[in-house]
C-alpha cells in the first residue's frame, strides 16, 4: 500500500475532455499533451469520458468537430460562477 510523505502536496484531479481525435474521438485530461482512451463516435466517448469523471469527481467537457465546447457534466466541485 502506498502512503503518502507527510507534507507532501496532493495535485487536484484534472477534468476530462471529449475532443476529436483523427477519425474517431478521444478522452483527454485538461492540461495533458497526450490522449486518453480512444472512441470511434463521440458517443461513445462521452460515456468512457462520464465513468473518467465520476470516478475522480471532476467535469466533464464535450467538444464539437470544431473543438468549441458543446457541453459540460459536473460530477464534483463545480467551478466558481464567472460572475463572482
Amino acid at each position: 500500500m502506498a502512503t503518502r510523505r507527510p507534507g507532501a502536496r496532493v495535485e487536484p484531479k484534472r477534468d476530462v475532455h471529449v475532443v476529436p481525435h483523427y477519425d474517431g474521438w478521444a478522452t483527454k485530461r485538461e492540461g495533458g499533451v497526450r490522449v486518453g482512451r480512444l472512441a470511434e463516435t463521440q458517443a461513445e466517448a462521452i460515456e468512457i469520458g462520464k465513468r473518467m469523471a465520476k470516478r475522480d469527481k471532476v467535469q466533464l467537457v464535450v467538444h464539437g468537430r470544431d473543438s468549441k465546447i458543446q457541453d459540460r457534466y459536473s460530477y464534483g466541485k463545480d467551478p466558481l460562477p464567472e460572475d463572482v
